[in-house]
């Protein structure tokens, strides 16, 4: 049996893809976890173009949201936006 790397970007197909993979991301409370999250969701999309239209370096783009990545809040935000999406903010709920 041959075992290969498993990229998470390849199954990515829906927005509800996309939900399920931010929230889970968001629970773990790991930017870490995030930031790769958001990689594979913008190379299942199609990372250069992403980077183009960010006005960014395709290979820095790749790094920058790859699991040992640091990207700004401008990229991450500008990242989100091209891909239809935004951040928000809500309190935390009474536990």
């Amino acid at each position: 049996m041959e075992l290969s790397d498993w990229d998470m970007a390849e199954d990515i197909d829906t927005k509800e893809d996309v939900y399920l993979y931010m929230e889970e991301a968001i629970k773990e409370n790991d930017l870490e976890t995030l930031f790769d999250v958001i990689g594979a969701i913008a190379r299942s999309r199609g990372m250069a173009a992403i980077a183009k239209e960010a006005g960014l370096n395709r290979e820095s783009l790749y790094k920058s949201l790859s699991r040992d990545g640091n990207p700004s809040f401008s990229t991450v935000s500008k990242v989100l936006d091209i891909l239809g999406y935004k951040l928000q903010v809500l309190p935390k709920s009474a536990a």
